[in-house]
């Protein structure tokens, strides 16, 4: 995972205009496509939720998918031969291949964050394990930075494809404006929201640690 940075002219899409549109959308379906992201509903949030939510969304965005998700509507995220993959296909319509590699079920909410329901498969599966905790390490250090939480944020991730993109930046936009609505912005991630995460990612997600050890994590919740 890396942080790139922030292209935002006037809250429009800066970013679909600077990279290109290699999916030959004309500017009448990018403009209704940043509609459809538009994040509703956006409230403060504790800050583990604000931690989770972007790190869940970014593990889920980094996976290969040439849809377009809808709000409320279940996807299913797999680890397949060294690459992460969402797909609308559930893990039982899957040949066994496929579903040793299930990780977990993947809802976008309304206000573009994405929330997972991990697999229990994911503790038998060493190597799907490994890689949420290489993925986890990656957004640790992402936040060793005196730089706040909006300003490594992606809104501009060029080197993801037009959805991924899109939602990266639909994502961005809904974070910062719950912040902003907590009171917490302009704060450094290493001295702040680094200081929030647990030891390892699963605990950050709310279903415990790996190899069931408990969380340390000894700092209170906190409005964003």
């Amino acid at each position: 995972m890396s942080v790139e940075t922030n292209k935002v002219t006037n809250g429009r899409p800066a970013e679909l205009k600077a990279v290109g549109n290699p999916e030959g959308k004309g500017i009448n379906g990018v403009l209704l496509d940043w509609r459809r992201t538009e994040p509703r509903g956006v409230v403060a949030k504790p800050q583990r939720q604000v931690l989770a939510e972007l790190f869940t969304s970014m593990l889920a965005l980094s996976a290969s998918f040439k849809y377009r998700p809808a709000p409320g509507s279940l996807n299913y995220l797999y680890w397949i031969r060294g690459q992460w993959s969402l797909s609308l296909i559930g893990p039982d319509e899957w040949s066994r291949e496929r579903s040793a590699g299930f990780a977990g079920t993947v809802i976008l909410q309304r206000d573009m964050t994405w929330t997972i329901e991990l697999s229990d498969r994911l503790a038998d599966n060493k190597q799907m394990a490994d890689a949420v905790g290489n993925f986890y390490d990656a957004f640790t250090e992402s936040l060793n930075t005196d730089r706040t939480l909006e300003e490594i944020l992606p809104f501009h991730f060029g080197r993801l494809p037009y959805f991924q993109r899109l939602h990266a930046n639909a994502l961005s936009r809904s974070l910062r404006a719950s912040c902003a609505l907590g009171g917490k912005t302009s704060v450094s991630c290493r001295e702040y929201w680094r200081q929030m995460l647990p030891r390892q990612p699963l605990a950050l997600i709310g279903v415990g640690e790996l190899k069931g050890q408990q969380d340390d994590l000894t700092h209170e919740s906190v409005l964003c």
